[in-house]
């Protein structure tokens, strides 16, 4: 299956877009600010979370909020069969509340996770091994989640149940000790789940990693600080029995949401963050591209690539269109020009975006 006849309606800069005849590769040209990107980040709010650029609902709508906003595909089917159609939207009167509809019923944003493994790669992203360890848990929790669509809810729970518990911890009141106990029970059955998804997923990743060659990516070697127990029984002791000190800090210090990602680059042995830019590019590359095949192997696939080959080589550019031409994923790519693309431009749909309207070339 594969996406097609994507639609965006007041949607940033989009007023009324479709883009039907998708194929495997997908190229989205145009001067900057034409609203490439807004159509890769229409796209990838057909799967769970906040969309590539994280941005808060109301600023995707074309008059920031006041009418809302819809995105819509159909997801066809290889065999002929009718198509799944996906759709997600927020209306005037609740700009904040995104709603989802799979085949015109009523859904969760968990649901899309069931029907695409959902993957991207943009600018903002080049500079992920020198970001914070949030960035890096996002980006973990992003791969996971292209694998097993529970990990969002396990996400969303943990973080509610975190966000409780550190108010009663930083409460000056006396604490509830049986308050206490009900929500680490819920802290820890739920952060063991992430933990465990992201240790999941790496291990897939790292083995499919290990065999690749040093050029013309570099290849990356992962690993992973779990922030605490992994085990759900261990973390609810650890929660309990760190209560006083978290208590003087007024925070939760044991977790997975203190996790971190730590990449080395294996030809030499040296962490990504001490790494050249473009090692550190090249290495981002090859863990999205090994991504893209493990999960397009589950669920039909889509990975979203901004800008990514306007800053590569020659060589460099034809290994990433040899990668993805054998993925199995469908990729959604943006550049200013063609002239990047000549080696797949004959087996590519290509749209000019233009102030927002996009045509068919």
């Amino acid at each position: 299956m594969a996406l097609d006849r994507i639609t965006l309606s007041r949607f940033r800069n989009h007023a009324d877009t479709a883009l039907d005849g998708a194929r495997g590769f997908n190229l989205l040209v145009g001067e900057n600010g034409a609203g490439k990107t807004n159509v890769l980040e229409a796209i990838s709010l057909l799967a769970p979370g906040r969309g590539l650029r994280r941005a808060a609902l109301p600023e995707m709508a074309s008059d920031q909020g006041q009418g809302g906003f819809a995105v819509g595909a159909s997801l066809a089917q290889h065999d002929g069969g009718e198509p799944v159609r996906l759709g997600t939207y927020t209306e005037a009167q609740a700009p904040s509340r995104r709603r989802v509809r799979v085949n015109g019923s009523e859904a969760s944003a968990v649901s899309l996770g069931e029907w695409l493994a959902m993957g991207w790669l943009t600018p903002a992203m080049d500079r992920l091994f020198m970001d914070s360890a949030g960035a890096r848990r996002r980006f973990l929790d992003r791969m996971a989640l292209a694998f097993d669509p529970s990990h969002a809810r396990h996400a969303t729970r943990y973080e509610s149940a975190l966000r409780e518990r550190n108010r009663l911890l930083a409460d000056e009141r006396p604490l509830d000790p049986a308050w206490l106990d009900g929500i680490e029970v819920q802290l820890a059955e739920h952060g063991a789940a992430l933990s465990q998804g992201r240790i999941a997923t790496l291990g897939v990743l790292s083995t499919a990693l290990e065999i690749l060659p040093e050029e013309p990516f570099a290849r990356p070697l992962l690993d992973y600080d779990s922030g605490g127990p992994t085990d759900c029984a261990d973390l609810a002791a650890a929660l309990r029995d760190g209560r006083k000190r978290e208590r003087s800090a007024g925070r939760t210090l044991t977790g997975p949401h203190r996790a971190d990602l730590a990449v080395t680059m294996a030809g030499k042995a040296m962490p990504a963050a001490n790494c050249s830019t473009g090692e550190q590019k090249a290495m981002l590359i090859a863990i999205v591209l090994a991504h893209a095949e493990l999960a397009a192997k589950g669920r039909p696939g889509v990975l979203l690539l901004d800008e990514v080959a306007a800053h590569l080589d020659p060589l460099r550019r034809a290994a990433l269109f040899d990668r993805l031409r054998s993925s199995g994923a469908q990729v959604w790519l943006t550049g200013t020009e063609l002239a990047p693309f000549a080696d797949i431009r004959e087996e590519a749909a290509v749209w000019e975006v233009a102030c927002g309207a996009v045509t068919r070339m």
